[in-house]
């Protein structure tokens, strides 16, 4: 099975990337993993405060998880995988392919605002020979008609 990796984090883009995924998933008898990261200085340390920070993130995380997992069941038949690390977004995104080998392609969504910069693609594109599966960029302004004729 291939599994289609898409981060998850607020951006307007990241809705684009998911209907891409959940879509190519659906028509090439995949699965979707969802990846979710907590940046590491979102978390304060001391007296339990880092326990009760974490737990809500991944409270947020899960609610945001859901919206996307409840179009993903009903619409394109997919039941997405959400997995939630901590740490730099682009290298829990590595760690997690890494980890998972049936992953063989990362999707990520594309800004159509041109002064905003993608950290988890310019990591990515570093060394991107290293990678060991294909990248996938879907720009965040393409329409849904668009996005399933593309699909």
């Amino acid at each position: 099975m291939r599994k289609f990796l898409v981060l998850l984090d607020d951006s307007r883009e990241c809705l684009n990337a998911m209907r891409f995924a959940a879509m190519r998933a659906a028509k090439s008898e995949g699965a979707v993993v969802i990846l979710s990261v907590i940046p590491t200085e979102e978390i304060q340390h001391g007296f339990g405060v880092a326990d009760v920070m974490r737990a809500e993130a991944r409270e947020r995380i899960e609610a945001h998880f859901e919206v996307f997992a409840k179009w993903m069941r009903s619409r394109p038949k997919i039941e997405p995988e959400l997995v939630i690390r901590e740490g730099d977004a682009a290298e829990a995104l590595l760690a997690q392919i890494t980890e998972d080998g049936e992953i063989g392609v990362v999707v990520l969504g594309l800004s159509a605002d041109k002064s905003s910069a993608n950290p988890v693609l310019t990591r990515l594109m570093r060394d991107p020979s290293a990678l060991p599966c294909a990248i996938t960029l879907v720009p965040g302004d393409l329409s849904k008609d668009r996005l399933e004729a593309i699909t």
